[in-house]
């Protein structure tokens, strides 16, 4: 049972530490709206971001105002467009049109990003996928919130160098494309080794293949609380240091829980 010293020492994080929900982002997979047609395709996942997600601004909102705790982001994940888009898209430009409408559909929603723009080649690319690397800058020099990330290797089958060079291309590239605006699509772009199976944190977002049709993953950011905590046990060792922060986030994933708490007190 949460206690009343529990509840204020969340308010205090919230109030004095800068405690906050850094982002929900909505998970959405795509894979029942592939389609050979690029038209279609296009408004197939048109449609379906924006029937999922046109409460989630919103939703956000209401939950921060009830509960007092600050919703930074709101944000969307889909699954990797190598994966999805690959049966419609024939060129570059084909998968550019695939950016430009999940950036249409975040705007429509009014979320802050929208991520993946992804291709998953740690072992090697499909046609399609390459396709979709060499299109990176364009799409991210033309389009305002899409995200986008490359998984290049990992520990288990090894790095696929063609994608390492072809990467350190699109890197420079997309550095081209957008420096008009101080380079900013390199800050939309993650290169990975290692990436999990699905990844709710930007710019790396995407919706893995594994999960449900659509999920919500809650992002807790605490980096003033964090520090306060370490400020008490300066000088202290490795282990007290390790003991203090383990402590410090405990609290902080259960914010939701002691918020709600903090309501009903509140009302008597």
């Amino acid at each position: 049972m949460i206690n009343m010293f529990e509840v204020n020492e969340t308010n205090k994080m919230i109030e004095q530490e800068n405690l906050d929900v850094r982002t929900i982002t909505l998970g959405i997979s795509l894979l029942d709206c592939i389609d050979s047609d690029l038209a279609i395709l296009n408004e197939k996942f048109f449609n379906k971001i924006t029937t999922y997600a046109k409460d989630l601004v919103a939703t956000g909102e209401k939950i921060s105002a009830q509960y007092g705790i600050p919703i930074v982001n709101k944000r969307i994940s889909v699954t990797p467009i190598g994966l999805v888009g690959g049966a419609a898209c024939r060129t570059t430009e084909d998968f550019v049109t695939i950016a430009k409408t999940l950036d249409k559909a975040a705007k429509q929603v009014g979320v802050n990003f929208i991520g993946g723009y992804t291709a998953l080649v740690s072992k090697g690319m499909t046609p399609a996928e390459e396709l979709l690397i060499r299109s990176i800058p364009q799409a991210l020099a033309s389009t305002e919130r899409v995200c986008s990330s490359v998984n290049v290797g990992s520990t288990k089958t090894g790095i696929n160098m063609d994608a390492v060079k072809l990467m350190g291309e699109v890197i420079k590239e997309t550095a081209e494309y957008t420096k008009e605006a101080d380079s900013l699509g390199c800050a939309k772009l993650v290169v990975f080794c290692n990436a999990p199976d699905d990844n709710p944190f930007m710019a790396g977002a995407f919706h893995g293949v594994t999960e449900a049709d659509a999920i919500i993953n809650v992002g807790v950011s605490g980096p003033g609380v964090v520090k306060t905590a370490l400020e008490k046990v300066r000088g202290e060792n490795f282990e007290v240091l390790c003991e203090t922060i383990k402590k410090t986030y405990l609290p902080m994933t259960v914010v939701p829980d002691r918020s709600k708490l903090t309501v009903a007190m509140s009302d008597g």
